[in-house]
């Protein structure tokens, strides 16, 4: 019985995918949520990351008050560059992003917007969700730069 939930939620989210990354049918609409999915997901996160960046790049530095100053910046560096910007970043904004996705897919689907999306014609969750990841898939390689560099102090 389990086996058979879990292969049918499987299905389910397959079939999901597949109507995700399929073609939009209008492709102004589709741009018009896209930029707006940048704003609204990777230039709203940009606070956050270069908070988040600048403590933790002071915790690292101050974590090694024996070392030369040469060597705590250069540490600071590659952990900022190796680990922490790339890894660390794309954790903390999954969770904000996430729930922020989720409180809007929620919002919509209680006012009933997903249904009238569909009884439009559209598309919903390639016009929903297609935009989403393609903007946050545009706006991470440069969230992360902000990160690298607010973390170097």
């Amino acid at each position: 019985m389990l086996i058979t939930k879990g292969l049918a939620g499987f299905g389910r989210y397959l079939m999901l995918m597949g109507k995700v990354f399929s073609l939009p049918e209008k492709w102004r609409m589709y741009l018009k949520q896209y930029v707006k999915e940048m704003a609204q997901l990777g230039v709203d996160s940009i606070g956050i990351v270069l908070l988040i960046s600048f403590f933790i790049g002071a915790v690292i530095c101050i974590q090694s008050p024996w070392m030369p100053a040469f060597t705590t910046g250069y540490t600071t560096r590659e952990i900022m560059v190796l680990e922490f910007s790339s890894s660390i970043m794309c954790l903390i904004l999954s969770g904000k992003v996430g729930s922020n996705i989720a409180s809007e897919m929620g919002t919509m689907r209680v006012t009933q917007q997903i249904d009238a999306l569909e009884i439009m014609g559209v598309n919903s969750a390639s016009f929903l969700i297609l935009p989403k990841i393609m903007g946050m898939l545009t706006m991470m390689p440069f969230l992360v730069i902000f990160s690298i560099a607010a973390g170097r102090n």
